[in-house]
């Protein structure tokens, strides 16, 4: 992360960004609104705001991120067991987007665009890596990916149900996220009952050995 004045005043301004993007879309219009509600110089916001609408969305999730960090400190992370810090992360993702709800509709469908995929890819990604080292993951072989890969998925899903949930304290999103993380949970104690025992793993020389020698 940059770490200059023009860096420090665009993370100052992401979230407000976002929030009056919801009125003024994602144009200099709402880079507007933020500085005069912060009480910052509006020539200057729009030297270190992003000028485009996809770096101007790029900037408001990075400004989640560390959002998401300030509000899950190590020892909260640490009394939850590794199932209730996804949700709990997860959770907490959608509560500090719930302000620009309205703004980031029009951004999902920005990102959908062809040419502005690998952005999107790539900010899912992103935030999927920033959430699991918050959870505390170590991993550095193939779980590494996969575990990003898998949280990306379930909350690429989600968020498209949160944006229309219109329940009582959102309640639609959460039973949506407990019945995706409740799947991923069945399928990953499966894999580990499948592959931990040698016995049980597919042999293809013992399947041969068996044709060419059948039992008794």
């Amino acid at each position: 992360m940059e770490d200059t004045p023009l860096a420090a005043i665009r993370r100052q301004l992401a979230l407000a960004v976002g929030e009056n993007a919801v009125f003024d879309g994602w144009k200099e219009a709402a880079v507007d609104s933020a500085a005069a509600a912060l009480d910052i110089d509006p020539a200057v916001a729009r030297l270190a705001f992003p000028k485009d609408q996809v770096g101007m969305i790029s900037a408001y999730v990075e400004a989640v991120d560390a959002a998401l960090a300030e509000a899950f400190p190590a020892e909260i992370v640490a009394a939850m067991r590794i199932s209730q810090r996804i949700r709990a992360l997860l959770l907490k993702r959608y509560e500090i987007m719930t302000p620009a709800r309205e703004a980031l509709r029009r951004a999902l469908s920005i990102l959908a665009l062809p040419q502005n995929i690998s952005v999107a890819v790539r900010l899912g990604w992103r935030s999927s890596d920033a959430m699991w080292r918050l959870a505390g993951d170590t991993a550095t072989d193939l779980n590494h990916y996969s575990k990003r890969a898998i949280l990306s998925s379930i909350d690429a899903a989600t968020l498209l149900v949160w944006i229309d949930d219109d329940s009582e304290g959102q309640a639609d999103t959460a039973d949506f996220l407990d019945r995706r993380l409740s799947g991923v949970a069945r399928f990953e104690k499966a894999k580990a009952k499948w592959t931990g025992s040698a016995d049980r793993r597919p042999s293809f020389a013992r399947f041969v050995g068996r044709l060419r020698y059948p039992p008794a």
